[in-house]
């Protein structure tokens, strides 16, 4: 049987790349909305990639330039360059999952998706994925790892088998997934690795929630998450299929 999930996986919203909030000079998947997310309850997403010399770097995108006044992919940046790069709208830096780990430190329900390194979301190299194991292997706090690779799904669980592990899954429309194949797309829409990777939970796209290989899923004792929820209303809807959802632009509110 593959690990299942910390309960508070199912009771607290999962703020999604941490309660970001450029405003308050909250970046996403930067120390203060982490900090944020703890002070308030919520559960954490978080993004990984991995730097130039194999260090794992708490960041979403692949490039830089979206989040930083840096250009170009961030895998061409070692650590410590990168740990002095400023998140645009706050006084800090690029984290790495190491320092992640101590700040949160079991406090919160950390919920970490893996990205593709690739860009095929076919075979992986494995380096992002020994590199997450390494980082997790003396976490204590409640964790779980998805990916929308099944390959990195399937590698994480031969190199941290104890640890909860999902796939984030969408509609996986072709138009919105380019450069990925459309044949790809077409095959992952399916949902057909959740067996084989031996997962405990999907993350769905929440405007695909209706999709009836999500309910079977459910049916047969998978945990549903969805992403992301941006309103009250579209929580209340999403909360008819998912146990819980992640959730940005808002404050969930906890449940009673």
């Amino acid at each position: 049987m593959p690990p299942v999930l910390h309960p508070d996986f199912l009771i607290k919203p999962i703020a999604h790349r941490a309660l970001h909030d450029l405003a308050k000079g909250r970046p996403e998947n930067s120390r203060a909305a982490i900090r944020a997310a703890i002070k308030a309850g919520y559960g954490i997403e978080i993004d990984l990639q991995l730097s130039r010399d194999g260090q794992v770097m708490v960041f979403h995108d692949e490039t830089l330039d979206r989040l930083t006044m840096e250009t170009g992919p961030l895998n061409q940046r070692s650590a410590a360059e990168l740990s002095k790069i400023p998140l645009r709208g706050a006084n800090e830096t690029i984290p790495t999952l190491t320092e992640v780990l101590k700040l949160v430190a079991g406090r919160a329900p950390l919920l970490i998706e893996i990205k593709d390194q690739q860009g095929e979301l076919g075979p992986t190299d494995g380096k992002l994925e020994a590199a997450t194991a390494a980082a997790l292997a003396n976490y204590t706090g409640p964790v779980a790892l998805m990916s929308f690779n099944p390959n990195t799904v399937i590698t994480m669980a031969r190199l941290a088998p104890g640890i909860p592990r999902g796939i984030t899954t969408s509609s996986f429309d072709p138009a919105e997934w380019q450069p990925i194949a459309p044949a790809t797309c077409d095959r992952l829409r399916a949902i057909p690795d959740y067996e084989h990777t031996q997962s405990c939970f999907i993350s769905h796209e929440t405007n695909d929630l209706e999709n009836p290989r999500v309910a079977a899923l459910r049916q047969q004792g998978a945990t549903i998450l969805c992403w992301t929820i941006t309103s009250p209303e579209a929580e209340a809807k999403a909360r008819e299929v998912a146990q819980n959802i992640t959730f940005e632009n808002y404050l969930a509110p906890h449940p009673v």
